[in-house]
């Protein structure tokens, strides 16, 4: 097992890991929209998304990864109305690779998020 932790993606905000490498595949934590150096991104759901998304991204690279490795992800939304524009989003950081996916409909997130992704994939 290998803890994976970048600079590129934000701190942890508790006591957990960017991602976890275990027999070539990496789980990474939940990402929510921090910006690499911890500020809270509060805005719409498909800027949300896209740092959520670019976060994962820069997590999966530290890791010898990609979002093209992808084979699950895990999307939790705060309102179920913003499935479209998420998804919207999520289509165009995944043109090539359509991993398996479940989306959950949450009460809340952290720091009141629209959004938190976390995704399992292959090491390269």
């Amino acid at each position: 097992m290998k803890i994976i932790s970048t600079s590129n993606a934000p701190k942890a905000i508790g006591p957990y890991s960017q991602g976890i490498i275990s027999n070539n595949l990496i789980f990474t934590s939940g990402q929510i929209p921090l910006k690499p150096d911890g500020e809270f991104l509060d805005s719409d759901i498909k800027e949300q998304t896209k740092q959520v998304l670019e976060n994962l991204s820069n997590v999966l690279k530290a890791a010898n990864s990609s979002l093209d490795s992808v084979i699950k992800t895990t999307v939790f939304l705060a309102n179920m109305e913003d499935f479209a524009a998420m998804n919207e989003v999520y289509e165009s950081y995944f043109k090539d690779n359509k991993p398996a996916r479940s989306t959950i409909s949450v009460k809340e997130l952290p720091k009141k998020a629209k959004v938190e992704i976390e995704c399992i994939a292959e090491i390269k």
